[in-house]
């Protein structure tokens, strides 16, 4: 069941340019677009992705998550020139751009963290990089004779691990990808959606699917069952997925969000492979037409989104 096709990518040396998130590549514009839901590409700002949305009432909405905008004003400038000038915007930097707020953006969301494992060092290095804790999981994991395997996402909406996922959102009261947007990415970009499996004999016990982007991937989707989280399962499944990644060019694993707080043991799993914590740039609103009424609004939180 092991694909020995690889991953192509740009190289992870000093001169490639820094990974982009997963909502900002070119893989996934082309999974919306395979959905009907074609965005905006925007060139002056190397091809920044915008989503479009129609509110109740057929108010549009555009939204633009995870780039970088180190110059608002030329966000500004791109969004005129595509005919976006006047639509309401929802940003969700890359990283804190307290120069929104001169643009009259409001602040919405304060700052969250996404946890990213650096893959660039070599086997040894990313095992001592281990917190202690995980590191014992990992070893208990190898131990356990459980058999892994990797595929491409099988074209299956029924797939286990969808059905799993599901049951799991419900629980915990979050909203991932529809299924269909999933199977679309796996689709259109051939190679790029990698399910790891674990099985005890015949039952898979544990289950990662990871995207590829550029030089980067997104831990997706996971579930653990509850035989599994006795074997060690996902750390070990989770350390010889980023062992292959590292192997075919990948420099950095998204983890996703973290919150110490209402999801603390999560946090210290995902921390725990020695992922740095990295503060995105909060939530900001702005309707263009009203930016000046609002600027003095939006200054008054601009030390909360990172000014």
């Amino acid at each position: 069941m092991f694909d020995a096709s690889p991953v192509p990518s740009p190289p992870c040396g000093k001169i490639a340019l820094r990974p982009r998130a997963l909502q900002q590549s070119a893989e996934f514009a082309r999974a919306l677009a395979a959905c009907g839901q074609v965005p905006v590409m925007l060139p002056q700002l190397q091809d920044m992705l915008v989503l479009r949305r129609r509110l109740p009432g057929g108010l549009p909405l555009a939204m633009v998550n995870r780039a970088a905008i180190p110059d608002p004003g030329a966000l500004r400038a791109a969004l005129q020139d595509h005919g976006l000038g006047r639509t309401p915007l929802i940003l969700s930097p890359e990283t804190p751009a307290p120069g929104l707020s001169r643009l009259g953006a409001v602040p919405l969301v304060t700052p969250a963290h996404a946890a990213l494992w650096d893959l660039t060092g070599d086997p040894g290095q990313r095992r001592a990089a281990l917190h202690q804790k995980w590191r014992n999981r990992l070893n208990h994991g190898e131990t356990q004779g459980l058999r892994l395997t990797r595929q491409n996402l099988p074209h299956d909406p029924r797939h286990w691990l969808f059905a799993a996922d599901a049951k799991q959102q419900t629980a915990r009261g979050y909203r991932s990808w529809p299924i269909h947007l999933t199977l679309a990415y796996a689709r259109e970009n051939k190679g790029r959606a990698k399910l790891f499996q674990a099985f005890e004999g015949k039952d898979p016990v544990a289950a990662i699917l990871i995207l590829t982007h550029g030089s980067a991937a997104t831990y997706h989707i996971a579930h653990t069952t509850a035989r599994g989280k006795r074997l060690s399962a996902h750390p070990l499944l989770l350390w010889e997925a980023a062992g292959w990644l590292a192997a075919k060019g990948i420099c950095r694993l998204d983890l996703g969000l973290i919150n110490t707080g209402r999801a603390a043991g999560l946090a210290r799993f995902k921390l725990g492979t020695g992922a740095k914590a990295h503060r995105l740039g909060g939530t900001w609103g702005l309707w263009p037409p009203l930016g000046r009424l609002l600027q003095p609004l939006a200054l008054l939180d601009r030390r909360l989104m990172g000014g």
